[in-house]
């Protein structure tokens, strides 16, 4: 018996490549996870950006006890099983009446994972409407196979590299994904998705949590990092620790470790060719990112 879903929204998951709406958090639990958030930008005196808003749960408490939340694990669990990793995670936020948007694409051409059982979790801190760019995909499309992807970096590109599948999907629509503060979708890696702007009064938060089965395998050059969440691990990942102390000067070190790796396996991987042809090649820049990161490599995450 599923822990969270229902028969029917696996199946959901299964045929269409995703599912949604799904109850997870209170309405205390989204004001105080949101309010801590907007807490740390005040004081910084500004909207919170990259690099903290990519793997946040190694800096941040708030990010931490949600990659960890029972419900949002209860519910990966049923379709992933017992043993999962946080592979990545980034917290998307769409300001008020802004263009902000996300180009169609694929998360798995840039996880460099196998097999492709990669499921994101996205759960939204405040309400996540069509009018607000909710997620769009296209059901069906994690059975499409892979599309070829280019990068075309925009500052209004919520991706930072700008990543995304050009010219085969442009006037498509999809399926529109909404989700209230508190609730959440499931999507598959390959699942072909993409998000409008914010034309609300409020700030679109989502975060985007990236979880695995322990027993997905890196398949670059370089070993990236994860961290076990539930069950055991089986040893393919370089481990990472659960936070100890939030905004610390260990804790910043942890996590520039953690996206100075991922970096170095998106820049081991494919590129995309100049002029936006989207045809994927390896180019002489993998060569000097693998071997930035060789001495990282020496040790893999022991299995628990």
């Amino acid at each position: 018996m599923p822990l969270h879903l229902t028969p029917a929204q696996v199946d959901t998951y299964d045929r269409e490549g995703f599912v949604f709406p799904i109850d997870v958090l209170s309405p205390e639990e989204v004001r105080s996870f949101r309010s801590e958030l907007e807490e740390w930008e005040r004081q910084r005196g500004a909207p919170i950006d990259f690099p903290e808003k990519s793997k946040s749960y190694l800096l941040f408490d708030w990010a931490d006890r949600l990659v960890h939340h029972p419900r949002i694990l209860d519910a990966v669990q049923d379709v992933l099983g017992p043993d999962i990793l946080v592979y990545r995670s980034t917290l998307f936020e769409k300001e008020a009446r802004t263009p902000a948007y996300v180009r169609w694409h694929q998360d798995s051409t840039y996880f460099h994972l196998s097999p492709h059982l990669h499921i994101t979790a996205w759960v939204a801190l405040s309400d996540a409407s069509v009018a607000a760019g909710c997620m769009q995909a296209l059901p069906g499309s994690h059975r499409w196979g892979a599309f070829e992807h280019d990068d075309k970096p925009d500052p209004m590109n919520m991706i930072k590299r700008g990543q995304g599948i050009s010219g085969r999907f442009d006037e498509a629509q999809g399926s529109f994904m909404p989700v209230q503060a508190g609730q959440m979708s499931l999507h598959h890696t390959d699942l072909v998705h993409a998000s409008a702007g914010n034309d609300t009064d409020d700030r679109r938060l989502g975060y985007a949590i990236s979880y695995i089965p322990a027993h997905v395998k890196p398949t670059g050059p370089v070993v990236p990092s994860a961290l076990r969440v539930r069950g055991r691990s089986h040893g393919h990942f370089v481990e990472e620790a659960r936070l100890h102390s939030a905004l610390t000067p260990d804790a910043y070190a942890r996590h520039g470790e953690a996206l100075a790796r991922f970096r170095a396996l998106q820049d081991s991987g494919f590129q995309g060719q100049p002029g936006g042809s989207g045809q994927l090649a390896q180019s002489a820049k993998s060569t000097d990112a693998a071997q930035g990161v060789k001495n990282l490599n020496g040790t893999r995450g022991a299995s628990a």
